[in-house]
């Protein structure tokens, strides 16, 4: 056997898998091969989303299911036993796996990288590969771990038998956890982006160490009601009877999971403070989930819960870590143990990118005046000074203005999808009720149709917050919009949410990234794959903040009379304030439940100044997730001129290549979108064409005229009527739908070519496959011959 001759997947079958099921690694239980651990980047370009190409091992080694040992690289035998280990360091430092191969069918090449010193790379005999129960040990000997630690350090995740198991950036922050508090370590930090699934994460850790038996009482910690409720029903399921959720401060010590709001357990007043009810002792894990808010306080009431169970093992749960002077997650817990970011979960495809609508409105921008002795609606006084956005809808509502925004949103819905979920996130509760019954009159049929086609959903209001399970819920149609003021910033799994609206003032990147994590899950079964964020207070200006680490795939800033889509192509350009807070709410004269301003400070209502729309700007950004200042045409021509660096070698890629498409989807993968460049250049060019044009100035030809040259040419007089016939066929179908799909054999399943007989009977009138596929291949160098 010629091993130069093999292809890399012969190598494998071959060679490596024999070789390393010979060392007793279980084919069915502990070899993964060709193990995807990305979903591929979802990329989005005007209409078009697709996915870039997700990561994959050609060998992932499990020492037990979830505990990975070691990733092996193959390459064929024209490479060298190395060649492989640069891309298999690359994904083992990803996975967090201590050992890295490479092979080429003769031998493997081995990095340990648990190695402090001595030796770190060696090559392997092909028949002496490393057995799972040797590499665990030369693990565990690095790691120091006695064999009290390694009984927890491997126990068994939870396994539902669905065939769930845990991506890869959760098993990662599972395992370290759960051998880090083996090892003793007794506060720890987890930072996960919202939509990671920090949840089900805290519950394989504290499933694992409470059936090890190195945890028996645990208190998780939350701050929201709804979270509480659906980690009991949801992912903490499994736990059925030994877990509770303490309800109307009544304590019951007779179960060993416990549930909790902060709120539930803790108050201003002694007597409150149920949690004293449990001996210092009595919980020897906690952990507290979106630790960001009041437990990083030294002197919050949440952070007094913390340091009564300090003998306790605490776990922090956060998508945002404050750092602040005065608040620190880092100073309590210690840097973090493991890092997920929003960044790293849009690049790996596990959450969804975002476009981004800015829309500027005159009175916000320019600031607003009353004219000497102005009234509002109420018959007050306005007091004469400068408004702007700080005041708007806070100390001053301009009436005027609420109905442009209803109005703008309507008009996006209308033009993508009025079904999709939106959550608008106002500056206070009586914010949120005046932008709900302006959404009703701008979608007043719909609204009649439904009376929860729109709600408020805020603390105060029982109706709306009775509804927001509904909201959540991909199946349940209404409500639609949610208006909201703070209710709905953290803790609301909607996958379903297409568009987040920023009418209020935002300047804490904490809050931020949770508002933007309501919509960074994807659910591709309802065909959620990205989102878009309405921007009416330049609250997206945090992009630019050095601690913001997920950036948008389009900033849009629409003109006064433009609509609010973003167009396919714009060049645009690039271009904060305290923390509103939240008041009580006490109904009007009226009955309207309103936000009184702070003490002192009088709120007017103006109902009669004109509010119009002053801007609005489009940027894209690359499949890296960097912003682009150029055209969507600037951006391919530089991204095609990345792949080759001059028409000649793009033209010896492209006849060489035995299938076009291959070359196309690369490109595409790179965020070069040949169905938005059609619409620009036109659509009657080639992919070939609109690449030649775009990227080197080539002047254009298009399908037809393609076509009609290599019939003027005559250059299939050698064959056939039958098989000239079919090749005419095929000419006439690249002229009216492009080369990919000529190069298809689907293509002798559809009209005109079905005139001709079946598939079998097609390819005989050239001799069989091998020959019609020769032809296709002169068909398509005839094609190009102009270009060569």
């Amino acid at each position: 056997m010629n091993k130069k001759s093999l292809t890399e997947t012969d190598i494998r079958t071959k060679f490596i898998t024999p070789a390393i099921i010979s060392s007793n690694w279980d084919l069915m239980t502990q070899i993964r091969e060709e193990a995807f651990f990305t979903a591929g980047r979802v990329i989005v370009r005007g209409k078009t989303v697709r996915r870039g190409i997700a990561k994959k091992a050609d060998y992932l080694l499990d020492y037990k299911p979830n505990l990975p040992l070691a990733v092996v690289e193959a390459k064929d035998n024209n490479h060298s036993v190395g060649d492989g280990m640069q891309q298999a360091l690359e994904y083992a430092e990803t996975l967090d796996i201590p050992f890295a191969y490479s092979s080429n069918g003769d031998a493997f090449l081995e990095h340990d990288r648990t190695a402090a010193g001595g030796t770190v790379t060696r090559e392997i005999p092909l028949d002496q590969f490393p057995s799972p129960e040797e590499l665990w040990t030369r693990y565990c000997t690095a790691k120091g771990l006695t064999p009290e630690q390694i009984a927890i350090a491997t126990q068994d995740y939870y396994n539902d038998g669905s065939g769930k198991i845990p991506r890869y950036f959760q098993s990662t922050a599972i395992n370290r956890t759960v051998e880090a508090i083996a090892r003793g370590q007794n506060r720890i930090l987890l930072v996960m982006a919202t939509g990671t699934g920090k949840t089900y994460t805290a519950f394989q850790i504290i499933w694992r160490l409470w059936k090890a038996k190195k945890k028996k009482r645990i208190l998780f910690l939350v701050d929201r009601n709804i979270l509480a409720d659906q980690t009991k029903i949801n992912d903490f399921k499994p736990f059925g009877t030994a877990m509770t959720k303490i309800t109307n401060r009544n304590v019951d010590k007779s179960f060993e999971i416990y549930l909790s709001l902060y709120q539930a357990v803790s108050g201003t007043e002694e007597e409150q403070n149920i949690y004293k009810q449990f001996s210092p002792d009595f919980f020897d894990l906690v952990v507290v989930d979106e630790c960001h808010r009041g437990s990083a306080a030294e002197d919050a009431a949440w952070r007094k819960i913390l340091e009564y169970f300090s003998s306790a093992t605490q776990i922090g749960l956060t998508a945002t870590p404050k750092e602040t002077k005065d608040v620190s997650n880092i100073d309590y817990f210690g840097e973090p143990i493991y890092t997920y970011s929003l960044k790293q979960g849009i690049d790996d495809g596990f959450l969804a990118p975002y476009k981004v609508i800015r829309i500027g409105l005159d009175k916000d921008l320019d600031g607003w005046r009353p004219e000497d002795g102005q009234l509002d609606k109420f018959g007050n006084e306005i007091e004469d000074r400068e408004y702007n956005d700080r005041d708007f809808d806070r100390n001053l509502v301009l009436e005027k203005r609420t109905e442009v925004v209803a109005a703008k949103i309507t008009e996006f819905l209308k033009a993508t999808d009025r079904f999709a979920k939106t959550i608008i996130f106002c500056e206070n509760i009586d914010h949120a009720e005046r932008m709900r019954q302006a959404l009703v009159n701008a979608n007043s049929d719909l609204a009649a149709a439904n009376s929860k086609y729109v709600m408020r959903i805020t603390g105060d209001n029982e109706e709306g917050k009775a509804q927001l399970d509904n909201f959540i819920d991909p199946e349940k149609s209404y409500p639609v919009i949610a208006c909201t003021s703070r209710l709905m910033t953290t803790g609301v799994d909607a996958q379903t949410c297409k568009l987040i609206v920023l009418d209020r003032r935002i300047n804490s990147m904490t809050e931020f990234k949770q508002i933007i994590g309501r919509g960074t899950r994807i659910n591709e079964d309802y065909g959620k794959l990205f989102f878009t964020i309405m921007d009416f207070k330049r609250a997206t200006s945090l992009f630019a903040d050095p601690d913001f680490d997920g950036d948008p795939v389009v900033i849009y800033e629409p003109g006064p009379t433009d609509p609010p889509i973003p167009p396919e192509e714009e060049p645009g350009t690039t271009t904060t304030g305290e923390d509103p807070g939240t008041y009580g709410p006490t109904p009007d004269p009226g009955g309207t439940i309103v936000d009184p301003p702070p003490p002192g400070v009088t709120r007017y209502y103006v109902n009669n100044v004109p509010v119009t729309v002053a801007t609005e700007r489009v940027q894209y950004l690359d499949s890296n997730g960097k912003l682009i200042t150029e055209s969507l045409k600037d951006y391919s021509r530089k991204t095609v001129r990345e792949e080759f660096a001059s028409l000649d070698e793009f033209l010896t890629v492209w006849n060489d290549a035995e299938r076009k498409q291959v070359i196309l989807e690369e490109l595409a993968s790179k965020g070069v979108f040949f169905d938005e460049l059609a619409d620009q250049v036109g659509r009657e060019y080639d992919a070939f064409d609109l690449i030649c044009h775009v990227a080197f100035d080539q002047p254009p030809l298009t399908r037809q005229e393609r076509a009609q040259n290599v019939k003027k040419r005559d250059v299939f007089a050698k064959y056939g009527d039958n098989a000239r016939a079919v090749l005419d066929a095929l000419l006439q179908k690249y002229a009216d739908t492009g080369i990919t799909s000529v190069e298809s054999l689907e293509i002798l399943k559809v009209d005109p070519l079905t005139a001709f007989g079946t598939p079998i009977e097609i390819v005989s009138f050239f001799g069989g496959k091998s020959a019609y596929l020769v032809a296709i291949h002169e068909l398509e160098t005839a094609l190009y011959a102009d270009a060569a």
